[in-house]
């Protein structure tokens, strides 16, 4: 019988075989799954749990997937990193089990959730049992969405389920050189359809929107996840970082002031953030509305900003699933209007412009942080009403006494009030002078209750801070119903 200083070193033996992982191999340029936990976290604070976890029929490291807390700038944090080096990081049984108790976990300590992906799929050879930890893992991710905050970060390939978990949560960091997400792969897309499907990082930030943000390398998405982290609050009933700022409250802007000249809408952004730094997310998709966070007087502000393009069906579904996070973690809301319509094509109709129009229209309805809304250029029609609107509920409506409001741009609505005035020969640049200072005057909107004050634009830092601090105490009731039948 081994004696206490025996049983101590076989454990250090123990642990010691199982922090070298598998015998697969890492791809080229990657960092192993146990380096990455370490990357994620304080240095010293990650402490593991259920290493020693394995499948029933087969000993294998940490069971392909190491688990387990730390902390990240102080704060509580729950991870799980899939082992390629391991079957390829696939999932099983007991992997699964411990993913979930991950979650279990981070929801009832009210936590985040960062799940670092690598995996080629679940373990087919253990049959059904591997399909039903996959439904283990998919109920899990859905069990904390609106609880706790949820990132995933794809280092290599995440396929089928697994990709549809990624999807499930609430932030997407791809590896630009080695992330790979699809539920069908590419081979066999096009050995079905005849032709290809991207699922590299670029393809599902830009051109599906499955992602949010793309890094360089494994370390650049880590530092990501850990940035990204620092907007966010640790649970839907506490409150988001707050930061020490040495940017003057009321610091003006010289900028703002010619407006016009401001061809990117993140210009103004910036303008009004603390230290001029905005964090966009979705960079690339959606382009005619830009999301992302900022900071306010040292308080996390979540920012939709429309760039005086028409809206389509990308943009508007990347919209309404931003400001549905924001509102389930209560963080306020900044909107930031320059909008002239909608895309008009027949692909845009097809892509579910109606539906998901229909989808951020109620994604502003519904949400009850606090909302403040800047019109600094247009407000025209259905489009106009549909960026956080006072009819949909915004607290605060705040505009440049340049900008225009209206049920029709001047173009549309100049050619059917002032029909006349064009068949006598008036001008049409004199016509839309005239309907833009009559019918679209932001003071006609004033006058009706629409905007609650027009503002000179120098003092946009200074105003919309304001109207935050007011509005930090707001509640709001909620309709009793099980829930909404939103548009999706």
């Amino acid at each position: 019988m081994m004696n206490s200083i025996e049983k101590l070193t076989e454990l250090l033996l123990k642990k010691s075989e199982i922090a070298k992982g598998g015998e697969g191999k890492l791809k080229d340029g990657a960092l192993s799954a146990r380096t990455r936990i370490a990357m994620l976290f304080d240095e010293g604070s990650f402490i593991e749990l259920g290493a020693f976890v394995t499948a029933r029929d087969n000993s294998l490291a940490s069971d392909g997937v190491i688990t387990g807390y730390g902390t990240i700038d102080g704060r509580l944090v729950y991870a799980y990193s899939q082992d390629e080096t391991v079957l390829n990081g696939a999932i099983g049984e007991m992997n699964a089990e411990k993913i979930c108790k991950i979650f279990k976990m981070a929801s009832e300590m009210g936590a985040p959730v960062v799940g670092m992906l690598d995996s080629n799929g679940v373990r087919l050879q253990e049959g059904a049992m591997a399909q039903a930890a996959m439904g283990k893992i998919l109920n899990a991710s859905a069990s904390v969405s609106g609880v706790v905050p949820n990132i995933s970060i794809v280092f290599g390939n995440c396929a089928g389920g697994s990709a549809i978990a990624a999807g499930m949560s609430d932030f997407v960091i791809m590896n630009g050189k080695n992330g790979r997400l699809f539920v069908n792969g590419p081979a066999v897309t096009e050995a079905t359809t005849g032709k290809t499907s991207p699922a590299d990082a670029k393809a599902n930030v830009n051109e599906s929107g499955n992602a949010h943000l793309i890094g360089a390398d494994d370390s650049e998405c880590i530092g990501l996840a850990r940035l990204l982290l620092t907007y966010l609050p640790s649970n839907n009933l506490s409150d988001a970082f707050e930061f020490e700022t040495e940017d003057d409250l009321n610091r003006t802007s010289d900028i703002l002031s010619s407006v016009d000249d401001i061809a990117d809408v993140r210009v103004i952004v910036s303008e009004i953030a603390d230290d001029k730094a905005y964090f966009e997310l979705q960079e690339g998709y959606g382009e005619e509305l830009s999301t992302g966070f900022i900071r306010l007087n040292g308080s996390s502000v979540g920012v939709v900003a429309s760039n005086g393009e028409e809206l389509t069906a990308n943009a508007a579904s990347k919209c309404a699933r931003f400001v549905r996070f924001c509102d389930a973690f209560n963080i306020p809301v900044l909107t930031v209007t320059d909008v002239d319509g909608f895309k008009v094509s027949r692909e845009e109709e097809l892509n579910g412009l109606v539906k998901k129009c229909a989808s951020l229209t109620y994604a502003f309805s519904q949400a009850t942080t606090a909302k403040v809304n800047l019109i600094v250029k247009k407000a025209y029609g259905s489009a106009g009403v549909m960026m956080n609107s006072k009819q949909l509920g915004a607290d605060i409506v705040l505009s440049y006494p340049a900008a225009e409001i209206a049920p029709l741009n001047a173009q549309a609505g100049a050619a059917m009030l002032y029909a006349e005035d064009l068949k006598s020969g008036a001008s049409r640049e004199d016509v839309y002078e005239k309907y833009k200072e009559n019918e679209a005057s932001v003071y006609s909107a004033a006058a009706l209750g629409v905007v609650d004050d027009v503002i000179d634009p120098r003092e946009s830092r200074s105003r919309v801070i304001g109207a935050f601090e007011m509005l930090r105490s707001k509640r709001a009731s909620i309709v009793n119903r099980k829930h909404d039948n939103m548009p999706l």
